[in-house]
């Protein structure tokens, strides 16, 4: 192919250029030949000479020079190739980028949390979901683990952890993963070693007990073992009403009452408090994660389940 002479552009006029004449250019200069550059772009020889001309006229110069071996850049085809190449690259940047908006999860997730961070691995859990959804903020609320059931039930949270007991499955709306499961004990204060050692439920619920609201892990874990169609049908002496826990544990060092503690805490209190833990009772746990089971598949709370499975290592 002879390239035509080009024309002169005109004065203060950029030329426009479509991508494919690019592709074209960008083909023909590394190959060295129109029907090499064609076979390479998928298109016929005429169309790649047509696409040539045309980004000839449009720059006004000229840009390749016809060889014995094919087609070569002129001084001024070698100078607007490498930028040929980074408009191209720039090109498929661009579209690799709007395809992945596509796919990017924005939103914020409205998170239920209990208990400390530490227990729940909350930090861990917001860095990896931060880590693999950049785009979706985070919103904390803290509170008693029915409090965050029933936020969950009326769209007010979209995942929470929550307590549950192991034989009282959660079911339907709910979906449940438990994470772990651990003990509560029951803790007395200093000096009640000889109430409170070698003593079943009958015997402590003649004690004065710490009560917590309905909403609270703790009260249905009492219910279990006091009060009417329980273990021991008999209600303990319940001396105060707390809904946290660093309350109860005050209460329970200032020595009014016995309570419910997770067993990590309650050896911990007994070591460096004196404090005294029931040896004979003991109530299991599971720690949970919880959304709507008809909201799994969105995909803010899809992330959601990836990040607790990252950490925790369950499957949602």
């Amino acid at each position: 192919m002879t390239p035509p002479t080009p024309p002169t552009a005109l004065p203060g006029r950029l030329p426009t250029v479509d991508p494919q004449t690019l592709r074209a250019f960008v083909a023909v200069a590394r190959e060295g030949n129109v029907s090499r550059a064609a076979l390479r772009l998928h298109l016929s020889q005429p169309a790649v000479s047509l696409q040539l001309k045309t980004l000839a006229e449009a720059t006004g110069l000229a840009l390749f020079t016809r060889t014995p071996q094919g087609m070569a850049l002129t001084h001024d085809g070698a100078a607007l190739l490498p930028m040929a190449e980074r408009a191209l690259a720039t090109l498929a940047d661009f579209g690799q980028a709007a395809a992945a908006l596509h796919t990017t999860v924005r939103g914020t997730l409205r998170i239920g949390t209990i208990l400390d961070p530490e227990f729940t691995r909350l930090g861990a859990f917001l860095k990896q979901l931060v880590e693999s959804s950049p785009q979706v903020g985070t919103e904390l609320r803290q509170g008693m683990s029915g409090d965050v059931l029933a936020q969950i039930a009326r769209g007010e949270l979209d995942v929470g952890f929550f307590l549950n007991l192991p034989d009282d499955p959660v079911g339907a709306p709910y979906r449940l993963r438990a994470l772990t499961r651990f003990t509560y004990r029951v803790l007395a204060p200093a000096g009640w070693g000889p109430q409170v050692r070698g003593k079943d439920w009958k015997a402590l619920a003649a004690l004065p007990w710490l009560a917590t609201p309905p909403a609270s892990a703790h009260h249905r874990l009492q219910r279990r073992v006091f009060g009417p169609g329980s273990l021991t049908g008999l209600e303990p002496r319940r001396v105060a009403l707390v809904d946290q826990e660093a309350s109860m544990l005050d209460l329970v060092k200032s020595g009014v009452g016995l309570s419910l503690v997770r067993d990590a805490i309650a050896m911990r209190e007994a070591q460096a408090r004196g404090l005294v833990v029931a040896d004979q009772v003991a109530l299991e746990c599971d720690l949970s994660f919880v959304c709507l089971e008809e909201r799994v598949g969105e995909p803010v709370i899809t992330s959601a389940w990836g990040a607790l499975e990252a950490v925790w290592g369950v499957p949602a």
